[in-house]
């Protein structure tokens, strides 16, 4: 089960557009801070202050390598969020289960 403040960082760090555009860009392999600032017209200081924030989350990891950082995706980076919807799912579903018991066990009077 993922840490309440590690949820919130993935979630802080998903909540910005540019950012989720280099997640989906990272899911197709690895790639240099070039390109994934290219597609989203951001200068390389900007680019790279997004990429901290996808990296403090847990999303993104890097590599340098002579002067090139290129990142990946972490596989398991998005699973605490995964965990933490279907916790939330089969608790609505159980509310929704003694909702509907509670129905038939108090039926409506018929009214005349």
């Amino acid at each position: 089960m993922i840490e309440p403040q590690q949820l919130d960082r993935v979630f802080t760090a998903l909540a910005d557009a540019g950012r989720r555009g280099m997640v989906e860009r990272l899911s197709m392999g690895p790639a240099t801070v070039k390109q994934l600032a290219e597609p989203h017209g951001m200068r390389l200081p900007s680019a790279l202050k997004h990429l901290k924030v996808l990296e403090d989350g847990g999303i993104v990891a890097s590599r340098k390598v002579g002067r090139t950082r290129t990142y990946t995706i972490e596989p398991t980076a998005l699973s605490g969020i995964d965990d933490w919807v279907r916790q939330r799912q089969t608790a609505m579903n159980q509310a929704f289960d003694r909702l509907v018991q509670a129905m038939k066990d108090f039926p409506e009077e018929e009214s005349e």
